[in-house]
């Protein structure tokens, strides 16, 4: 008897709900990259303006603390977000038989939709 067993009669198939959830991972994950490098373009401009402007050596130190404490958070969430993918990929072996590559061409294999296809296909809310 699988998890599914005592449900009615589903409202989306599983190969469309393994797709969504993998486009939205991979956006989530270029998300944190994106805020990741965005965060240190920001050290950067915030440590090189000091040193330009002439201000004393520690002024704003404070805020640069505060700076790398986000930091190492994204790096934390980017951890925690590893973890939920690999905790998916498992409940796709468990649910949909799984599929071994990430990358959105792989996911489409054996679903019998194509990209724009998958992007026509309404959220269910």
């Amino acid at each position: 008897m699988t998890a599914f067993s005592n449900r009615i009669a589903p409202e989306m198939p599983l190969a469309v709900a393994q797709l969504r959830i993998a486009r939205d991972l991979h956006q989530a994950e270029a998300a944190l990259d994106e805020a990741l490098v965005r965060q240190a373009q920001l050290l950067q401009t915030m440590v090189g303006a000091r040193r330009e402007t002439g201000v004393a050596p520690f002024l704003g130190q404070d805020a640069l603390m505060r700076l790398l404490k986000s930091q190492q958070a994204m790096l934390d969430a980017g951890g925690e977000l590893a973890r939920v993918h690999g905790r998916l990929s498992t409940i796709s072996l468990e649910t949909c038989g799984g599929n071994d590559a990430c990358p959105p061409a792989a996911l489409l294999e054996g679903t019998g939709l194509d990209a724009a296809e998958l992007a026509a296909v309404p959220e269910v809310a």
